[in-house]
This record gives structure tokens, C-alpha cells and sequence, in this order.
């Protein structure tokens, strides 16, 4: 623990791994989904899946990172399971896929804070022409990874924890001053509206299904994030009220992002609620419409602030993807953390330049592969979160569940739980946790990956 360093404090490690939750999923990924889901009803469900169904998973990674005090790999090797070190290198790979092609995004909106500082608030309607300039957003892309790279080569306490300590508050502070903003302009009531009172007649399976991967991307789960954070902690630290801090932070935030984006499209629609965006479009083409509408200095400001924001929110999750890959190497292959840190995001910023080039530069990537089944071709961005998030973490969530529940065993899980926590034997939360990673997170988990793989890749759609 000594050499590998630590955090210095509950705090520290609460907030530097809610803030490897809270990212851009949260500020985008949340509301475009709500939309989609047909609002409120949505998020019951959404919450329903991050308490009853992540909670558990998040509890087991970090127990099992405590234990070991290693990397997502060193961790099954330490625990004397070393054929199921495969899950902890698929963690690696899945980390290092998802930042290659969450740095372009990032480089896309710290690219942003200049448009809008500048009153450019036509950029919205030059977004697909943005993205190809691919020399400019690569340089913003690649600032973005060397000031990642700066603060995990910086260590444990005195990088992330640091890091963490002032972003989090920060990003809390600008999103709720966002919020109040939004509530003040006119519909926006009809957003609260839409995002706050639910009509479960928009349910269905697809809805169900999509709260529930969203849920577990949300929550940064499966790719061995949480084992790693988990090393750094303290043995007398309670982690099961650690990690229900963190779930409430990270859903916190989700729900704090919605009350800042539907009241600015009841605004933008006036109240008809009819346009979320989808995906990037919601951020970088209909935000920046709204923030054009308002016009002058002050729709400059609320728009800097926001793509200010969602870069802090990106930098938070980053940090935490990178330091995955970085621990195993400084761990297992005995390189010094600063070396380790500068080579592998160098070689992550190159991986990511196909999903840089996937965007309407290159007809290769732009076209990359066309699944079975499919109208039109996928491009290369889309098809690795395709097989990272959508794919790798449910089932990295999956196997890291049925490990401690059938593999190391639920009373080795206990015995880890307890420490810190005098009251966790004979408790409820206890008999749930033994319950949900032997049977319920396996199983519905193991479903959506299946479910997943046969609808993305296969076209065959069974919800």
C-alpha cells in the first residue's frame, strides 16, 4: 500500500470514484435517454437499476481491489484465481477502447468552449464540418489527454485525489448555477414537467432495457475501474456506505443534468417537447441552438459555462480510465508510474485516431463495418462503444459478480465487507448483497449482454 500509494482520505476516494461515474453519459447520456424512454418514467426506472441491480456490482469491485491491493488483473492473481485474470485484461482493453474514442468527444467540447466564448453560436449548424477539421479537434483532443495524463502521472493522493477534490465541487457548483438558469426561462415548466412526472404508459421492454444499460455504464462498472480505485483504500474504510455515496452522487448528478437540459428544451420547443436530440447532436447542435436564441454576452456565458462543464465531467471519468491501464503496468510490469502514464496515453491517443478520422474525413472509418442485418454501414467511433460499452462492460459486470459469488465465495466477500463496517454480518443489506451477486446481477447482466450482442451485431431484436 505504502509504495503503491492511497488515498488520504474516505472523502478523496468518494469523490474521485463518483467522479469516475459522473462523465459525459451523465450531462448527455442520461437526458437523450430519458427522452427517448418518454421521461419520468424512465428515470423510476433508471434509479430502480442503479440501487437494486449496480449497487452490488460497485460493491463487489471495490472489495475485491481492498483485498487484493492490486490492479483489475494482479487482484485474481492475488485472490489465487489466475485463469480469471482474462476478466481483469478485458476490463483493461474495454477502459482503453472506451478513452481512445471518449477523448475525440472530450476534444469536441473543449473545441466548444472557444465557439462559445467567442458568441459563435452558428457552429450548431456546422457541427458535421467541426468534426472533420480532424488537425483542430485533434490538437483539442490531444490537450486533453496530456492534462489527463498530468494529473494520474501525479499519483494517487496527490493526482486524482487532488483532481477530484476541486472538479467535483466545481462541476457541482456551474451545473446547479446552469440550472437555475434554465428554470428561470420561459416553458421551462413544461420540461420539469416531462422530466419529473411520470406516465407509465410509455413503457415497454426497449425502454426497461435501456434504463438498465444505462444504469451500468452510467455507474462505470465492468472494466475493472472500481478494483483498481479499490486498492487504494483503506482496510478500516466502510465500503458498502462508500459505495452508496457514490451511487447517490453519480445518480445525483444525472438528475441534477436533466433539470438543467429538458427546461432548456421546454424553452427552445416552447413546451412542446418534441426535440431531445440524439446522441452528440443533443449537445453540440441543439444546446448551442438554445444558447444562440438567448442571444449576446449572457447566452455566451450560460454556453462557455456549460461546454466548460461537460469537459470538467469528461476529465473526472478520464482520469479513471486511464489510471486502469497505468496501475496494471506500474504494478505488474514493475515501470515507473510517470514513464508508465505518458506512454500508454500516447498510445491511446493513437488508437483513437480512427474513431478521430470515423466522422465524414475518412470513407474507410466513416463506413467502417455494416452488422448483420443492417440498412447502413457504422462508422468506427460508434462501433467501438459498440463493442466496449455496450458489449464488455455487461459482461465484465456479469463475471466479476458470478466470481464473488460462486468463485471466491460470498463468506470471503463478507469477511472483506465486514472490515469497517461492524454491523454488516446478520444485516439486510448483507443477505441482499449474497443474493444479488450469486443470482440476480449474473443473471440480468448476462441477459443484457446477450440481448445486446443479438440486437446490435446480429439484428435480431427480442425485446
Amino acid at each position: 500500500m505504502a509504495n503503491r500509494g492511497g488515498f488520504s482520505s474516505k472523502l478523496g476516494f468518494i469523490m474521485a470514484a463518483a467522479g469516475s461515474a459522473v462523465g459525459l453519459g451523465n450531462i448527455w447520456g442520461f437526458p437523450y435517454e430519458v427522452g427517448q424512454g418518454g421521461g419520468a418514467a424512465f428515470v423510476v426506472i433508471y434509479l430502480l437499476f442503479c440501487f437494486i441491480l449496480c449497487f452490488p456490482v460497485m460493491v463487489t469491485e471495490i472489495a475485491i481491489g481492498r483485498k487484493s491491493q492490486k490492479n483489475a488483473v494482479g487482484a485474481f492473481d492475488y485472490l489465487g484465481f489466475k485463469k480469471w485474470n482474462i476478466v481483469g485484461k478485458m476490463g483493461i482493453l474495454c477502459g482503453v477502447l472506451i478513452l481512445s474514442f471518449y477523448n475525440v468527444i472530450a476534444g469536441w467540447a473543449f473545441g466548444y468552449i472557444f465557439e462559445m466564448a467567442v458568441g459563435n453560436f452558428d457552429i450548431a449548424n456546422h457541427f458535421s464540418e467541426f468534426i472533420v477539421d480532424v488537425f483542430k479537434v485533434g490538437a483539442y483532443g490531444f490537450v486533453f489527454m496530456a492534462t489527463t495524463a498530468y494529473v494520474v502521472s501525479k499519483g494517487i493522493s496527490g493526482g486524482i485525489e487532488k483532481a477530484a477534490k476541486l472538479l467535483m465541487p466545481t462541476l457541482l457548483f456551474l451545473i446547479v448555477s446552469l440550472v437555475i438558469y434554465s428554470l428561470t426561462l420561459e416553458n421551462a415548466m413544461a420540461g420539469v414537467k416531462f422530466y419529473l412526472v411520470p406516465d407509465f404508459s410509455e413503457l415497454n421492454g426497449k425502454v426497461i432495457y435501456n434504463a438498465m444499460g444505462q444504469a451500468f455504464f452510467s455507474l462505470s462498472l465492468g472494466m475493472g475501474a472500481l478494483i483498481t480505485y479499490g486498492s487504494y483504500v483503506g482496510k478500516n474504510d466502510n465500503i458498502v456506505s462508500s459505495a452508496a455515496l457514490i451511487t447517490l452522487t453519480d445518480v445525483g448528478i444525472a438528475l441534477i443534468a436533466g433539470l438543467m437540459i429538458f427546461p432548456l428544451i421546454g424553452y427552445m420547443t416552447e413546451g412542446a417537447m418534441t426535440d431531445v436530440g440524439r446522441g452528440p447532436a443533443l449537445i453540440f447542435v441543439t444546446l448551442p441552438q438554445i444558447f444562440g436564441t438567448i442571444g449576446g454576452t449572457l447566452g455566451a456565458v450560460v454556453g462557455t459555462t456549460f461546454f466548460i462543464l461537460l469537459c470538467f465531467a469528461a476529465l473526472t471519468s478520464t482520469v479513471s480510465l486511464l489510471e486502469v491501464p497505468v496501475s496494471y503496468i506500474v504494478d505488474e510490469k514493475n515501470i515507473k508510474r510517470s514513464k508508465a502514464v505518458w506512454l500508454v496515453a500516447g498510445l491511446i491517443y493513437l488508437i483513437g485516431i480512427p474513431s478521430l478520422l470515423g466522422n465524414g474525413y475518412s470513407e474507410f472509418f466513416s463506413n467502417f463495418i455494416t452488422y448483420v442485418g443492417a440498412e447502413s454501414a457504422t462508422d468506427f467511433l460508434s462501433f467501438v462503444g459498440h463493442v466496449a460499452n455496450d458489449t464488455l462492460l455487461p459482461l465484465g459486470g456479469c463475471l466479476i459478480a458470478f466470481f464473488a459469488g460462486h468463485v471466491w465465495k460470498k463468506a470471503n466477500l463478507d469477511e472483506e465487507l465486514a472490515q469497517g463496517a461492524p454491523g454488516y454480518k446478520g444485516s439486510f443489506i448483507q443477505k441482499y448483497l449474497n443474493f444479488a451477486v450469486s443470482y440476480l446481477s449474473p443473471i440480468v447482466l448476462g441477459t443484457l449482454f446477450v440481448l445486446t450482442v443479438l440486437g446490435t451485431f446480429f439484428g435480431i431484436n427480442l425485446i
